[in-house]
């Protein structure tokens, strides 16, 4: 490829827009352009580094059994009715109808075009365990994109899914996956990927991990524990709190408390500590809007998404009206009497002497003691995990949380979508049974983008070789001197002929900007020819990532620049 002739503009200037480096360098490089928030078009650098990405992972794909097949964009919103999901996911799903009227979607994942696909073909137990594939465009639409390809409405996105008549076969086919994708990470110049266990959200299933690459820059916040390597993203950690018993439990009072509200104030207010206090955090359903009253001890925060999941439902934060009998700034456990759904976290198991809200305007409670005051009540995880928390395998307080970028999801899907979609087969007896199903995705750009956020430095991507869009870049430095523009011709032509992929600048620019250009395209392999080389009669040699500066003889130049590549790859 002739670098005059590709399409797309390099600059040196950072675009004010572009809050991380990946997005900044591949705009910059001429790798992508915005269409609209979150909508990219990609030149040719991108769709080639996407291409290689896609045959690594097609590659580990069928290496483990997988199909590859072909879903559609748009699909009927009756099978998404099939499977509950088209009225429980939100506004992220895009709904349209054709010119009949008849309601249709864009798909956002194809868990109901798989189980559609297989069902009727899958009906006898002989035709199990398979799994099925696909990389092909989704769209959902995101209400914050951000940071160029990491966070997208429009996305290339390998996703696959496995059938299965037992549960341990599915989690043999589990760890398979696993080990396929740690194969693909390292392959795409990403080993420094860590797995981590999960919250399936809208996917359901009870098991699931996610693959995170550790970068300041991530959206995720993953909880590790240094001491037994734990690790799991923070929607996912299980939150432990021992709570200390004091040996008397105060009486249990009302205090007046004018005009204090919140949780700060009223620990000023009485000279205690927040781990010393019981708060109320309100939801609404928004299915209902019914009240969905949580107490916690005043030092922790709630995790929605372990709110949503034990709710098994959407929520939003409570607008507290004059007439629903809450009292915000006051709202208490005790003696608290209404229509709410009242949860409490297990942050106050066993607490005594807190103070909290006493559900009456101006006025909160101390010397609450959960056991004596309350009875019997239940308690569950709802609890954010915190820097320097207790981890919940070794149970040191060592926990440290780290950002993330996810490139990768894998989940144990159960029976939800074949069930609620009424695939069954049958066994050996003749008897009917539903079949298990695993899923596993990657999202094709997210992954690029993360390779050039961990492989980058202040001038451009380093591109690993295995994904680079070319391998070798050659710089005809001072073009315009006949010997240079020979020689670099007939490189161009023979590394071509030898396999060896080639971006070939012959343009008549500075070298400065010549190699600016190089370094936005971050090539593995820059070889320089100018006149002062070939009077000596050699080229320079030169890696992207500093490893490597080499001289070779201009007659064994093509030999020494095909084992490079090789022993690069």
């Amino acid at each position: 490829m002739k670098l005059e002739k590709l399409v797309g503009e390099r600059f040196k200037e950072r675009p004010s827009d572009c809050v991380v480096d990946s997005h900044a360098l591949m705009v910059r490089g001429g790798y992508m352009k915005q269409v609209s928030n979150g909508i990219f078009s990609s030149y040719m650098p991108l769709k080639r580094i996407t291409r290689k990405i896609e045959q690594i992972i097609r590659e580990e794909m069928d290496a483990i059994d997988g199909q590859e097949v072909h879903f559609p964009v748009v699909m009927p919103a009756s099978l998404w009715q099939e499977s509950g999901r088209y009225d429980s996911i939100g506004k992220e799903m895009a709904r349209f109808s054709d010119r009949s009227g008849s309601p249709l979607v864009l798909g956002m994942t194809h868990e109901e075009a798989a189980v559609h696909l297989a069902r009727d073909y899958a009906n006898s137990y002989t035709r199990y365990p398979f799994m099925i594939y696909q990389i092909q465009t989704k769209f959902r639409d995101e209400a914050r994109p951000r940071a160029g390809l990491i966070r997208v409405r429009e996305f290339t996105m390998k996703d696959a899914y496995s059938f299965h008549t037992s549960q341990e076969d599915l989690e043999q086919y589990y760890d398979r996956c696993f080990k396929a994708y740690e194969r693909i990470y390292s392959r795409c110049g990403l080993p420094e990927v860590i797995s981590v266990a999960s919250d399936s959200g809208m996917m359901g299933g009870s098991v699931s991990h996610e693959f995170m690459l550790l970068t300041a820059i991530g959206e995720d916040s993953i909880a590790i524990c240094p001491k037994c390597g734990y690790r799991a993203n923070m929607e996912a950690a299980e939150t432990i709190v021992n709570n200390e018993r004091d040996e008397v439990s105060e009486e249990l009072k009302m205090v007046f408390t004018p005009n204090i509200h919140t949780i700060e104030e009223v620990c000023d207010f009485l000279g205690s500590e927040k781990s010393r206090s019981c708060k109320a955090v309100v939801y609404q359903r928004n299915s209902d809007d019914k009240y969905v009253v949580l107490f916690i001890r005043g030092d922790m925060e709630v995790n929605e998404t372990k709110l949503t999941n034990y709710l098994g439902c959407e929520i939003h934060p409570a607008v507290i009206t004059d007439d629903c009998g809450l009292n915000a700034g006051y709202i208490g456990p005790y003696d608290l009497k209404g229509d709410y759904i009242i949860l409490f976290d297990n942050s106050l198991k066993g607490a005594n002497n807190l103070s909290c809200g006493g559900n009456v305007q101006e006025y909160h409670y101390t010397g609450l003691d959960m056991e004596r005051d309350l009875g019997k009540v239940e308690y569950h995880d709802f609890a954010k995990i915190v820097e320097g928390g207790i981890c919940p395998v070794c149970g040191q307080p060592v926990i440290t949380i780290s950002r993330g970028i996810e490139v990768g999801n894998i989940f144990q899907l159960g029976t939800k979508y074949t069930k609620s979609m009424d695939m069954t087969y049958l066994d050996s007896d003749g008897n009917s049974h539903y079949p298990i199903m695993g899923c596993y995705g990657i999202g094709v750009g997210r992954l690029a983008a993360a390779v050039c956020e961990a492989h980058h430095d202040d001038y451009g991507p380093i591109w690993p070789m295995s994904i680079a869009p070319w391998q070798v870049h050659i710089c005809a430095v001072r073009a315009s001197d006949p010997e240079v523009k020979a020689y670099a011709d007939e490189l161009y032509e023979k590394l071509r002929s030898r396999g060896v992929e080639v971006i070939y600048d012959d343009r008549s620019v500075s070298a400065g900007f010549m190699f600016s250009d190089a370094d936005l395209l971050g090539i593995p392999v820059r070889v320089v020819v100018s006149p002062r080389n070939l009077k000596q009669g050699i080229v320079e040699v030169t890696s992207r990532d500093k490893t490597l500066s080499a001289q070779l003889n201009i007659e064994e130049a093509v030999d020494g620049l095909v084992k490079i590549v090789n022993e690069m790859k």
